[in-house]
């Protein structure tokens, strides 16, 4: 360990997309940026899907000691934040790997996973995703109370960044643990379905938990290509409703993914899978220029700080955002 290692701020960014290369997590160490939530199983994975991508995840992460390594408890992620190296937190969008039985969590609890999502912006057999609007979404079912159930007694964090707005709701009133919106902004500054409303984001606050703002574009403003200070809007409105102890970062930069532009269309284009969330942004939302204009890799991180500061916000608060909240929900959760 060396000074500078002592010296670095810990901040953990509560959803990571991008690829799992040495010259990503260089971005990501050039960044500041300490640990992640990484997308390790992707949200249309069932069971032989999620074992191999996990996998593949681990071994990915195996290659580079000197550059990152899988971390399952918070001494662990402190450890490797001593050392140098991006703390790497197993994490799913959804949960359609354990929806032939709950029991196989504990399995995937074994395998590192830590932090899960209930469902994505589809249905499941637990819920409702984001793009269910109104009456579309029907909440949380019985096997999702089990789910919560399982997942609490496991301690794996639940993330229900992508539910929609009732089945998030249910989750947090069935809550007994700290619950987490590990990358969504404000529904009363972007009205994006992906975005959670000032009772959720006081409910969320209620169980412990935290919501992390995020720079995802279609998340943070629709009539033009938004910029960090439009980010900003955002946290400071959640931390205006939720309290300082209550909010944190979350990057969701789909950096060097390997997804080519049709893949992108297909998936996220203005006419995507998901178009009240993608097809209603302006005409700036094209391949090329879909991230913020001023923070589109993880090595422009700490401009956010810097932002934070000239708005006013002291270094306490800056280290709440950055990890201090996340640190305390993690402890919580996990129990070690």
């Amino acid at each position: 360990m060396n000074d500078q290692n002592q010296n670095r701020n810990l901040i953990i960014d509560g959803l990571n997309c991008a690829g799992l290369s040495r010259e990503q997590m260089d971005r990501t160490l050039k960044g500041g940026v300490s640990a992640m939530n990484l997308t390790a199983i992707r949200p249309q994975a069932g069971l032989k899907d999620a074992l191999l991508q996990l996998e593949q995840a681990r071994d990915a992460v195996a290659a580079m000691p000197d550059k990152a390594e899988i971390v399952t408890t918070v001494a662990e992620l402190l450890a490797a934040h001593e050392k140098g190296v991006v703390g790497v937190i197993l994490g799913a969008q959804n949960s359609l790997m354990s929806e032939p039985d709950v029991r196989l969590l504990a399995i995937f609890h074994r395998l590192g996973l830590r932090i899960v999502q209930p469902t994505y912006n589809e249905q499941n057999a637990y819920g409702y995703g984001a793009s269910f609007l109104g009456s579309e979404d029907k909440g949380i079912t019985q096997a999702g109370r089990n789910w919560l159930t399982t997942m609490e007694e496991l301690g794996i964090l639940v993330d229900l960044s992508h539910c929609g707005h009732k089945t998030s709701l249910d989750f947090l009133k069935a809550a007994k643990r700290p619950l987490v919106f590990s990358h969504a902004n404000a529904f009363a500054v972007c009205q994006s379905p992906r975005n959670k409303t000032d009772e959720m984001i006081r409910a969320v606050a209620k169980t412990g938990g935290l919501i992390g703002a995020v720079t995802w574009a279609p998340t943070v403003r629709w009539d033009k290509r938004p910029t960090i200070d439009d980010f900003l809007d955002h946290l400071d409105h959640l931390i205006k409703v939720g309290g300082i102890e209550h909010v944190a970062f979350a990057s969701d930069i789909p950096e060097a993914n390997g997804q080519g532009e049709s893949d992108w269309l297909r998936m996220w284009g203005p006419k995507g899978l998901y178009p009240n969330i993608t097809g209603v942004l302006g005409s700036w939302y094209v391949y090329g220029d879909h991230a913020m204009s001023d923070l589109h890799t993880m090595s422009q991180i700490p401009r956010i700080w810097d932002k934070m500061h000239k708005r006013g916000y002291s270094e306490d608060q800056v280290e709440k955002v950055m990890s201090g909240n996340w640190m305390r929900v993690l402890r919580e959760v996990w129990k070690n």
